[in-house]
């Protein structure tokens, strides 16, 4: 890797101010809520390349965009004493010392070309150069922390520093998102959120004087016991009131109900007046804030709007409707003498697409497969019904709002399967049909309508089959599920819906669907291993993924721990794949042809180099998978699966 690209944006909070430093009094007070708050990524940012080297070297702009450098060994003390220091990369060093106490790591160049973010304007400048710094050095040296492990080490860098920055700062590492993000004692979670649709929000310097210490130092009075009726009531503020309204946000905000996230921030403000803002009159009465707030022009442009961070005459944040309204507001704001910013929350990390590949001949099963293809077989639901395989995966994909379903296929099948999904039965086949399955010819009608092909025209592999796709997903990430197996649920979540709320709580992973598997056993599968996360016991970070070990390579390599002692995982054969497996595999594919290697296209091999590069997560799968691949296996699924064993 001779050098990298970065990005890191500022943040915003976009409700619970002030639950980060509350919710940490959890520990002294077990009456104190953990504290909650929304905080998303914004479109402005830094940018900058990272190469190593063998020491710690930085170039960047400063405030008045002046290039600036520093230099210094990689040595803990040295990096310790230049983070306590006023300089300017001090925050850089902090993260650097941490991380060379903590992993084993070598010097990095980072060269801050670009910088779009207001420093000093409530946005956490601070908290992005301390998220950059980790992920250079976490993409460099292959350290595969998470997201939240980036975090951690941005975090606990800046407090190495003079700094003493609140524990929401860091959620920028998610990028242009908003994250759900709780703070239990000294414990921090956080959760991306998925966006219904484009949000449009302006959010401004209100050109005025605020002091954040005195209301830090004043609110943090009423903690860890209340003492007073006002402590009480910042206590319900900031606990019981915080928690329903964050709760009700990620909600609006997962439908894109931006009218609805609109009078929550207004609600917001409200309580945060009555209730937090006696608390320090002095600077919480904020009368610039509130002339804005109720400005009817402002008011007329906007669905909602509150004060920012720690609050008072700093900075103000609004919602608007569309974009048209976005950009009338910022006009306004500007002729009122305010440094207003637009940007927009991107509709996303929804998994709208999906791909099954069909494309095999089917082997396994010859030679049914000279006749009818595995995909067609029967099975008998549990209500009698005999549907085809394929119907099974079409249904589990709808029920778990997929939009677009691609269907990869050989050249010579592709108009047999277009007219199976177009074109009806007649109307005399149709009265012949008992009443209670009359309703699911429109099913069938109404799945084929999301229905996309592509074709493989030469047999080179499964990851040569699932590329084909490509041309269909755009950036999108996209669930991949085999037309070997059908699935079904434990819970009242189908398999499919399992795995895509993993994917969403992972922050954006590569996820791959896993279940237990005896050891005697593992030579047939991919196996994952890794360690499962503490609070979502059902989400493992993987750490090696190797396909149809040996019974003795599993056995010293690939033995997850767990409190039951040593298991092992393989894949559930679903997937929801990120946009970079399908790079890899096109290197893959160009590689091969370059050198004419005649060998088969794997998708393992881009699964493993996302592993390598950025991390997976397993995501173990409350449900069953039952095989159709194989004829004993699928004997075994027409007795079993009607009766769900």
């Amino acid at each position: 890797m001779d050098s990298i690209e970065l990005f890191v944006p500022g943040r915003l909070c976009l409700f619970g101010e002030h639950t980060d430093w509350a919710g940490r009094y959890n520990e002294i007070n077990a009456d104190v809520l953990p504290g909650k708050a929304i905080v998303t990524g914004i479109d402005l940012g830094i940018y900058a390349t990272a190469e190593k080297c063998e020491t710690f070297e930085l170039s960047s702009l400063d405030e008045k965009g002046n290039v600036v450098t520093f230099s210094c060994n990689m040595d803990k003390d040295v990096l310790r004493e230049k983070a306590k220091e006023t300089q300017f990369f001090c925050y850089a060093c902090g993260v650097a010392a941490y991380l060379l106490e903590n992993y084993r790591i070598g010097g990095a160049k980072i060269d801050i070309n670009k910088v779009t973010l207001p420093i000093k304007k409530g946005l956490s400048s601070s908290a992005a150069i301390c998220v950059l710094v980790a992920r250079a050095f976490n993409e460099l040296y292959h350290l595969k922390m998470s997201i939240s492990g980036e975090m951690q080490a941005a975090y606990r860098g800046e407090m190495l520093t003079k700094s003493r920055c609140g524990r929401l700062d860091q959620a920028c590492a998610y990028g242009v998102a908003p994250v759900c993000m709780e703070f239990d004692g000294n414990e921090v979670y956080a959760e991306k959120l998925s966006v219904g649709k484009n949000m449009y929000l302006v959010f401004a310097d209100l050109m005025a004087k605020k002091d954040t210490k005195k209301i830090l130092s004043d609110l943090n009075r009423a903690y860890p016991f209340p003492q007073t009726e006002t402590d009480k009531k910042i206590h319900e503020a900031l606990g019981k009131d915080n928690q329903r309204i964050i709760s009700e946000a990620v909600d609006a905000i997962a439908k894109g109900d931006t009218a609805k996230v609109g009078s929550l921030m207004t609600e917001a403000q409200k309580i945060f007046d009555e209730k937090v803002a006696i608390g320090c009159p002095e600077e919480l009465t904020a009368p610039v804030l509130h002339s804005v707030l109720n400005d009817p022009k402002v008011k007329e442009l906007t669905l909602g709007g509150k004060g920012v961070g720690s609050q008072g005459d700093g900075t103000v944040q609004f919602i608007c409707e569309d974009k048209l309204k976005q950009a009338e507001l910022v006009k306004y704001l500007e002729e009122k003498g305010m440094e207003p910013h637009a940007f927009m929350l991107p509709a996303g990390d929804r998994v709208r697409k999906a791909i099954i590949p069909v494309a095999g001949f089917g082997t396994r099963m010859y030679p049914e497969t000279r006749f009818v293809k595995k995909e067609f077989l029967p099975v008998i639901d549990q209500n009698g019904l005999a549907k085809p395989v394929i119907m099974y995966l079409l249904e589990e994909l709808e029920e778990a709002g997929i939009e677009e379903i691609i269907i990869i296929v050989g050249e010579e099948e592709l108009e047999g399967f277009k007219e199976m999904f177009s074109k009806g039965i007649t109307e005399e086949h149709i009265k012949k049909l008992p009443e209670s399955v009359r309703e699911y010819e429109k099913k069938i009608a109404s799945i084929g309508r999301k229905l996309k092909f592509s074709v493989q025209k030469e047999r080179r592999g499964f990851g040569h089959a699932v590329y084909q796709a490509r041309e269909h997903l755009g950036k999108e990430p996209v669930l991949l599920m085999l037309g070997d197996f059908i699935y079904k649920s434990n819970i009242n979540l189908n398999c499919a819906t399992q795995l895509i709320k993993s994917y969403q709580k992972s922050g954006g992973k590569l996820t791959v669907g896993i279940k237990p598997v005896e050891l005697e056993n593992v030579v047939h599968y991919g196996i994952l291993t890794g360690s499962f996360d503490d609070r979502r016991s059902y989400m493992m970070s993987v750490t090696e993924m190797y396909e149809k070990p040996t019974v003795r390579y599993a056995k010293d390599h690939l033995a997850t721990k767990t409190p039951k002692g040593k298991e092992y995982y393989c894949t559930f054969g679903t997937y929801i794949l990120t946009p970079d497996v399908f790079d890899y595999l096109d290197e893959d594919i160009r590689k091969h042809d370059e050198t004419g290697d005649p060998s088969e296209i794997q998708l393992t091999s881009a699964l493993c180099r996302v592993l390598e590069a950025k991390g997976m997560t397993g995501a173990l799968i409350d449900g069953k998978s039952f095989d159709v691949g194989i004829p004993k296996a699928y004997a075994e699924t027409i007795l079993k699966y009607s009766e769900g064993k």
